[in-house]
């Protein structure tokens, strides 16, 4: 969604309706590995049986965290949620006024059906289509790189 698109849009409507989610047992050092791994991933959703149960973004786990302890002990939900009949403007706006990027849509049940990406630019939405192709692009990168290091066998 660009800025100027149907402002009767909903967040739900503009979600990346797949994110990647983590289990409530998942570790700090794990979490930090997923933050790492990819540099378009800023929030971790923690999730149980489809139910958000935590977010996390780099700055809750602090440096001094035991990397054996449970990632979901240093998550936050207060001001990372968004309801998903909130205008997809309303939420641009909100979000670019406050310098962030990532809310997590959920329902009353506290059910994911979500994660509302602002783009870099502040002009949109990041999509499935998006994610997708980043994810293409990566691997067909590290593809060429095992390539080049293989001796392009």
């Amino acid at each position: 969604m660009e800025a100027n698109d149907d402002t009767r849009q909903t967040v739900v409507d503009v979600v990346v309706r797949l994110p990647k989610t983590l289990s409530p047992s998942t570790t700090v050092t794990q979490a930090r590995q997923a933050l790492d791994e990819d540099d378009h991933i800023h929030m971790l959703l923690i999730t149980r049986a489809g139910r958000l149960l935590g977010t996390l973004v780099r700055a809750d786990l602090p440096p001094s965290a035991d990397g054996a302890s449970r990632a979901l002990d240093y998550a936050v939900m207060r001001g990372r949620t968004i309801p998903p009949g909130t205008s997809a403007e309303q939420a641009r706006l909100q979000l670019s006024s406050r310098g962030e990027r990532r809310r997590a849509v959920v329902d009353q049940e506290g059910q994911l059906l979500g994660l509302l990406c602002l783009k870099r630019s502040h002009t949109g939405f990041c999509s499935d289509a998006d994610v997708r192709s980043r994810a293409e692009a990566l691997e067909t990168r590290d593809d060429q790189a095992c390539g080049a290091r293989d001796g392009g066998a």
